[in-house]
């Protein structure tokens, strides 16, 4: 089943049948996007003076971009609210009328860089071709268009797959939320592949939580060593994991080549294997 056809029969979507994206974070929403360009915020009237609410938009903006600087420059343990507001010139009391705390902030900037590629994956999904493409296509496809979505600011990188680690239970709850969302997705993606022939038939969901781990390292390594390495690299090691995580070959999966249920040959089970590799005497 295609993951967004399977994610609209799962309690957590959203009402147009894709995945849920969660909107945690503070007290009033923000648009999605991994990359942070600045502190101006749409105004209303042209010229005129901005409103309350565009004065508060423009606040949480200053707070946000603040955070990014000082997270990526200091680190988020030693980086304080009170130093957060100095540096933002926004008063503590300001603070906590956008965010409840600390964690509230990092979780929005995480959800950012979290929203953008899950967005970029949907993307690619609603191309006509990618319904016909073969799992190993769908596959790098989806890789590279969800590293460009989250890889796009390196700084953001860094807070979303770095600094979230280890940041207390309000932020690791939001990230398991987010490993569930994805764990969906990509179960869906590996019974589409089995449907197809591609894939050996089997429960996936424990293999999709290790490769969500893989990707979070992959690109955790990739935030600390930007420098010396390429996104196309990074993309291309990710595309490689999630192909072996479903047993196909990097190159390209023979036309001739179909799995079948796994059954005892001899006593040795074929483990998927396809029927006419199975081991005989």
């Amino acid at each position: 089943m295609d993951p967004v056809r399977k994610a609209a029969h799962t309690p957590s979507t959203a009402p147009d049948g894709g995945p849920a994206i969660p909107t945690g974070g503070g007290t009033s929403g923000t648009g999605c996007g991994a990359t942070r360009t600045g502190t101006e915020s749409p105004r209303t009237g042209g010229a005129s003076a901005p409103t309350v609410p565009d004065r508060r938009a423009l606040r949480r903006e200053r707070l946000l971009a603040t955070a990014t600087e000082l997270f990526t420059a200091r680190g988020y343990p030693a980086t304080s609210i009170e130093r957060i507001c100095a540096s933002a010139h926004v008063s503590i009391r300001a603070f906590y009328e956008e965010f409840e705390s600390r964690e509230a902030l990092l979780i929005a900037l995480h959800n950012e860089v979290a929203r953008a590629g899950m967005e970029a994956t949907l993307t690619v999904l609603s191309d006509p071709a990618t319904e016909s493409a073969t799992t190993r296509e769908r596959i790098t496809s989806l890789a590279h268009a969800f590293l460009d979505a989250v890889t796009t600011d390196a700084s953001a990188t860094r807070i979303a797959f770095v600094e979230i680690v280890g940041a207390g239970r309000p932020v690791e709850e939001h990230r398991l939320l987010w490993r569930s969302l994805w764990t969906d997705f990509l179960t869906g993606e590996a019974e589409r592949a089995v449907e197809r022939g591609e894939a050996a038939p089997r429960d996936y969901t424990l293999a999709m939580v290790a490769l969500i781990g893989a990707v979070n390292e992959l690109i955790a390594h990739w935030a600390r060593n930007s420098t010396t390495l390429t996104r196309d690299r990074l993309a291309d090691e990710l595309t490689r994991h999630a192909l072996a995580t479903l047993g196909i070959a990097v190159d390209s999966v023979p036309a001739d080549h179909t799995f079948v249920d796994s059954a005892p040959v001899d006593g040795v089970s074929t483990g998927g294997i396809a029927a006419s590799d199975a081991l005989t005497d």
